[in-house]
């Protein structure tokens, strides 16, 4: 009976874990407004809002995150600075750019000079490594755009040699200025969770038909 309390546990776990992501992809799929930054930090807002920034990019200096793949082919997602009017820099990402097919030749994500304008977008964690996923700061020695895969807000903090906010800007898809932005919430869809749960509550299912078939024949 341990295994059926385990499948059970396990389901309960996963049916908990997909309520919990549900509430987050409503949350990031509600078309709420943008919210003007003002003096607010960005450490006090909540991830996936939107916010209206105004400010200029910054195009000298950008990255290229690598291992980012869109519709299952590999490219990169381009963070660029952008400063705002209180001389503070967040980096936005503006999106996916494909691997070229060559790892010498770099995509162009040069910008015009920069000007004055209000951008919108979420608010948003850098991208963390997975388990088959490597990490590689970004080369100060490299020329920009520089690229880096899964890197820490100091090390690209260090490259730029400017203090960055702590978190990053996915621009939206209608902002002028970026690539392929079909944003989505991080991890498994709620509905993965939810079959698991299932999964498991049909193994303890199976289980406990076994358990009591085998005891009836006993009695029998």
């Amino acid at each position: 009976m341990l295994l059926l309390t385990l499948f059970v546990r396990l389901g309960h776990w996963q049916w908990n874990k997909g309520e919990a992501k549900q509430a987050v992809w409503a949350e990031y799929e509600r078309d709420a407004p943008a919210q003007a930054l003002d003096s607010r930090a960005f450490d006090s807002i909540n991830r996936f809002a939107r916010l209206g920034l105004t400010g200029a990019f910054e195009p000298e200096h950008q990255f290229l995150l690598d291992n980012r793949s869109h519709g299952g082919q590999p490219g990169y997602e381009v963070l660029t600075p952008f400063r705002l009017g209180d001389g503070r820099r967040v980096l936005v990402n503006r999106g996916w750019v494909p691997f070229g097919g060559y790892r010498d030749r770099l995509p162009d994500v040069s910008m015009a000079a920069a000007a004055p304008l209000t951008i919108t977008g979420r608010i948003e964690e850098l991208p963390s490594a997975g388990l088959a996923s490597g990490h590689a700061a970004p080369d100060s020695a490299a020329p920009w755009p520089k690229l880096t895969s899964f890197p820490t807000h100091d090390e690209l903090a260090s490259a730029l040699g400017v203090t960055l906010q702590h978190r990053i800007v996915l621009l939206d898809a209608s902002a002028p200025g970026g690539y392929v932005r079909e944003w989505s919430p991080p991890g498994m869809p709620p509905s993965r969770h939810f079959s698991y749960a299932i999964q498991w509550w049909g193994f303890a299912l199976v289980l406990l038909v076994l358990y009591f078939g085998l005891n009836f024949r006993k009695v029998s």
